[in-house]
């Protein structure tokens, strides 16, 4: 069963994550999704697969009546990230995505119409709840070739998508990273091979270098914090990508 944890909090303000699920069946990808709050206004980030939606909808009911959701975020198109798609639309269709315009002819095939997307553009775009400001920020081909993150300036918290995923063994299953250089062992692999690009990593590498992050949530495994993010930025930034294996 998936679990719901409140990451930062200031009064009205708060981020909360949907935490990895023991109970997973072992042939489907274990994610992270994360609610983010600002009083009546809510926005929930790579709603997952829709074989999981259920236990993503129990989790955030223990917190937050789920009926308040008026917007998804999908950082790409990938099943794992945004599937569960008709099944919010069977809940609320009146809920809105927001998306790159990239996918907005193929995240349908999930389900809504034309009223259901907000298409941004590639350089992204301010995303309002209620007064607070969140930020599109683009990742194109980290490893979708329409990609954004989204970063909150007041919480100094980056969602990162698959950028810091780590797949991660049975028995490392908290939150948080605690020990970087044995986490980012279960990184390496991951980031190889699904970055296609070195220029735009090294490009995105340079954009969060220049942002005060206190917290990197990517989709899949546990979150960095404090110095563990500028590490985990220079580690990628010197990590070659865009290739099947390690060359020496």
């Amino acid at each position: 069963m998936k679990k719901i944890q409140i990451i930062y909090e200031d009064g009205a303000h708060r981020w909360l994550a949907i935490a990895r699920d023991p109970d997973k069946q072992g042939f489907l990808i274990d994610t992270n999704e994360y609610l983010v709050l600002n009083g009546e206004h809510a926005l929930l980030t790579d709603p997952g697969g829709m074989e999981i939606f259920p236990a993503v909808f129990s989790a955030i009911s223990m917190e937050f009546d789920p009926r308040k959701i008026q917007w998804l975020f999908a950082s790409h198109q990938d099943p794992d990230i945004i599937s569960s798609l008709s099944l919010w639309l069977d809940f609320n269709p009146g809920i809105r995505c927001y998306l790159s315009w990239l996918w907005d002819s193929f995240i349908p095939h999930f389900g809504g119409n034309g009223q259901t997307f907000i298409a941004m553009p590639d350089e992204g775009r301010e995303i309002a709840l209620g007064d607070l400001k969140l930020q599109a920020v683009p990742a194109h081909y980290l490893h979708s070739s329409g990609n954004f993150h989204l970063y909150d300036p007041k919480a100094k918290l980056l969602f990162s998508g698959d950028v810091g995923a780590a797949l991660l063994p049975a028995e490392m299953d908290g939150l948080y990273v605690r020990d970087f250089d044995r986490h980012i062992r279960h990184a390496e692999a991951f980031h190889r091979r699904w970055m296609g690009s070195n220029e735009a990593k090294l490009d995105w590498c340079e954009r969060a270098g220049q942002m005060d992050i206190d917290m990197l949530c990517p989709q899949h495994g546990a979150i960095y914090q404090g110095q563990d993010v500028e590490r985990f930025i220079n580690w990628f930034a010197e990590l070659p990508v865009g290739r099947t294996k390690s060359k020496d």
